[in-house]
């Protein structure tokens, strides 16, 4: 964790020094930002456990796929949970766990139920129907951690 912060310091540093304006439109939605930087490393991490599973180790498809999954899921909930929305409380965390897998279990179906939706009903190319499907759940995610599993209560303090 102390890697992504720093990296992060370093990198918000530079941008307030070398481009005022951007760093204050940033700041401001820095928890989206951190929130898709958290995604992207916890899908980078989901490529490369399948990749070494898969290609270099030669386990089975659904077995890495399955293990690169939870890898993926295990890395994105705490990124989210302690870097991204500060939720630093332990009181809380298999519910916000178990919620969290809910709703990753929710915009599964939500995501096979809106492919199936654009392509066979639309015609829409089956990857730009995923992209956009993409930044919709992903629209939907962010609101349902900002508000829903990660909430702060008015007056909470980040490590309860």
């Amino acid at each position: 964790m102390r890697f992504i912060n720093s990296f992060y310091f370093k990198i918000r540093n530079g941008f307030s020094c070398s481009c005022p304006v951007f760093y204050n439109f940033c700041e401001k939605r820095k928890s989206f930002f951190k929130f898709i930087l958290a995604g992207c490393v916890s899908g980078g991490l989901d490529l490369i456990v399948l990749f070494l599973l898969y290609d270099v180790f030669d386990f089975g498809l659904v077995l890495s796929t399955s293990i690169a999954f939870i890898f993926s899921f295990i890395s994105s909930f705490i990124l989210q949970k302690i870097w991204t929305f500060r939720n630093l409380g332990q009181k809380k965390v298999l519910l916000q766990l178990a919620t969290y897998f809910l709703n990753a279990f929710l915009c599964l179906n939500l995501n096979g139920f809106l492919m199936h939706f654009l392509v066979n009903k639309f015609g829409l190319w089956y990857l730009l129907a995923q992209l956009m499907v993409n930044f919709i759940i992903g629209f939907i995610n962010f609101l349902v951690y900002k508000f829903i599993i990660f909430k702060k209560k008015k007056n909470e303090n980040t490590s309860e």
